[in-house]
């Protein structure tokens, strides 16, 4: 197989699990560190042309992540594109187990042990609500039917728009400060809140700095992140 991934998350997958069949990636596709393959730009602005001329046997993308223009130009060109769709944990379970069987490979064991993780995970002993922001300038926050979501309500966290309208809205920083909520959960992407960029915005409210590969990666990290979260969030209420 040559495939090539358009989804940073699913690319580290590939990496671990079928890495001889792996031949380009995204310019935003950091795991893992040493990955040496053709890059073909970004997942929104691909350059369709790098892509067509790798002759991949497979194009792995995501309805989210991808614009559907640049998937049907792939088609329109002979190439075979699988699109995953994440909404929830159960699901990237699934996905992951069908892209990387698309890929040729066994089912990898860090597959197995991402579910354990999940499947031992002890029901919160207590719910709390939260803010989560993605982007700043404007604010946009999650909102409804995010796999980010998903992953925060499995760890107790509640958000406040997870009954929006939209799945990613724009708010003034007026209201989400006017929501109170328990926390602001401040992901280090898309946008790179820091220590010093984010928390200032809610004075009086405790922020819990996140590591935005464990929030919203479906991929190998899935095992490590019901334990990195957790503690991040128990952090922000010291």
């Amino acid at each position: 197989m040559r495939v090539v991934s358009l989804v940073p998350s699913l690319t580290e997958a590939i990496a671990r699990s079928a890495p001889d069949a792996l031949i380009g990636a995204t310019d935003w596709c950091t795991e893992p560190a040493d990955l040496d393959v053709t890059r073909i730009g970004g997942t929104k602005n691909p350059k369709l042309d790098r892509i067509v001329a790798l002759a991949p046997d497979l194009v792995i993308a995501n309805e989210e992540e991808n614009r559907e223009p640049d998937l049907a130009a792939l088609r329109e060109a002979g190439l075979e594109v699988l699109v995953t769709e994440v909404r929830d944990v159960p699901q990237a379970f699934r996905e992951l187990a069908r892209v990387v069987k698309a890929c040729g490979a066994l089912r990898p064991r860090w597959l197995d042990e991402a579910e354990e993780a999940w499947s031992a995970l002890a029901a919160p002993s207590r719910r709390t609500t939260a803010v989560v922001p993605i982007w700043r300038r404007p604010w946009m926050v999650l909102g409804r039917d995010t796999f980010a979501g998903d992953v925060l309500s499995r760890l107790g966290v509640d958000h406040v728009y997870a009954t929006h309208t939209d799945r990613y809205p724009r708010i003034p920083l007026e209201e989400l400060r006017a929501a109170a909520p328990d926390v602001v959960v401040l992901p280090d992407e898309p946008y790179r809140f820091t220590p010093d960029d984010g928390p200032d915005a809610f004075p009086g409210l405790p922020c819990a700095l996140v590591s935005g590969r464990h929030l919203t990666w479906y991929g190998p990290s899935l095992a490590q992140a019901p334990k990195a979260l957790g503690e991040a969030l128990r952090a922000a209420h010291r």
